[in-house]
């Protein structure tokens, strides 16, 4: 009996043993959940905050480079020199260099926060190539270098984000100008696959540059890694362009990739997934004229109401408006703008989206609700870049959306589509 209650007794120590062990497990278990959920929070947060602060910094970048731009604009229309109109075309090259950099350091921000979103136009592969061909043949004529282009006959229209489709291309053939120094640059793209839906549409860089190393080749395609991180490097850049294109590429539902011999050359390549679908009546018709002597000749004396808080843009916008036949009133917040709207029937108004005492977004809202307004048409003109400030903005009830630095001839052209309805 003595021995049969000993193995009871050391059964039940065992258990409660191991009942202590069981709780002190589901303890750890449960501190190491919150300790997880603490962390994500806060990678969350951290997040967050990160794609705030580059919000604002594109949009205080932005703003002074419109007045940069949009002043040496000004210059070169009022009347310069051979050497002054060589200054000014090296004002606008830097400024291009500085804002390509801003949007490649916003891109990769939001791919990696998961916020990057895509657009869903129509498109001809065919006019893209043409406009990378028309963009960079300078750069690449001034090198003494052939820029060819290839192009196999695609269904038209296809579906997907032109304008992202079009800077992968871009990032591509501008890479492969930069590191030839004599030869060719060829840019081919081609049906890889077809459905009754879609296709998988393969595009191609290929050059007779200096070619990549197979151990550099790994890593190029990393965030804020380049072939040549030394402190020598010969050729600059941010090296944001390649990767940008390859998570582009993965976003549009394709693969990017290279294949290279040092001393050679290289074939940068990338595929996506373009939808077939809707009608040519789908694409915005681009105009056939000069657009600024189209408002000038057809809408002379139409009333626009432009609408800023930063004073020297609302120059520059008044001036160039002005300058093609329009009647320009201002305001300089939302409330200026309420009023102006309540008093006159503008043929367009021009918001801007972040402004003091009451913005854009809400002054469109308030605009929509007065007497005769509700059809008037809004522009966005904005250094909020992001694909959600343009979302944010037509859910406010506006019709269009120009980025700040806007080309003039952005400008007139989008004026002249809303004019002319």
């Amino acid at each position: 009996m003595l021995g049969i209650g000993r193995d009871i007794t050391g059964r039940k120590q065992a258990e409660a043993e191991l009942q202590q062990h069981r709780l002190h497990l589901e303890e750890l278990v449960a501190s190491r959940t919150v300790e997880l959920a603490q962390a994500k929070e806060a990678a969350e947060t951290a997040n967050l905050a990160k794609t705030a602060f580059l919000a604002n910094m594109s949009h205080e970048i932005r703003t002074p480079m419109n007045a940069i731009l949009g002043m040496a604009h000004l210059l070169r229309r009022a009347g310069v020199t051979p050497a002054q109109a060589d200054r000014l075309d090296k004002i606008d090259a830097a400024s291009d260099h500085l804002l390509a950099t801003i949007n490649n350091i916003l891109d990769i921000s939001k791919i990696e926060a998961g916020k990057f979103v895509l657009d869903d136009s129509a498109l001809t592969v065919s006019s893209l190539i043409s406009n990378v061909s028309s963009i960079l043949s300078e750069r690449a004529k001034d090198k003494g270098l052939e820029l060819k282009t290839e192009s196999d006959s695609f269904p038209t229209p296809l579906r997907g984000d032109p304008t992202r489709l079009q800077q992968a291309m871009l990032n591509y053939v501008a890479n492969a100008i930069k590191f030839t120094e004599h030869g060719t640059v060829t840019l081919r793209a081609f049906v890889q696959e077809e459905s009754a839906e879609s296709v998988l549409a393969r595009f191609e860089v290929i050059d007779t540059g200096i070619g990549i190393a197979p151990e550099v080749q790994q890593r190029i395609f990393n965030a804020f890694e380049q072939a040549d991180n030394s402190t020598s490097r010969k050729y600059g850049g941010s090296g944001l362009g390649l990767v940008i294109s390859k998570r582009l590429a993965e976003l549009m539902g394709g693969e990017a990739g290279v294949e290279s011999t040092a001393g050679v050359g290289s074939t940068f390549w990338f595929t996506v997934r373009l939808r077939k679908g809707q009608s040519h009546e789908d694409l915005t018709p681009t105009p056939t004229a000069d657009a600024e002597a189209t408002l000038r000749q057809d809408h002379r004396g139409r009333r626009i109401l432009l609408v800023d808080d930063e004073q020297i843009n609302l120059e520059v916008a008044q001036f160039l408006l002005e300058g093609s036949g329009l009647v320009v009133e201002t305001a300089e917040n939302g409330f200026e703008a309420i009023e102006r709207a309540r008093e006159t029937n503008y043929a367009v108004i021009l918001m801007d989206m972040q402004m003091p005492k009451l913005d854009g977004l809400e002054a469109t809202r308030q605009i929509r609700e007065l007497p005769g307004q509700r059809d008037t048409p809004i522009i966005a003109m904005t250094a909020n870049a992001f694909a959600e400030d343009r979302a944010r903005c037509l859910d406010a009830g506006m019709n269009d959306f120009l980025i700040k630095p806007f080309d003039p001839e952005q400008l007139f052209s989008t004026l002249l589509k809303h004019l002319a309805t």
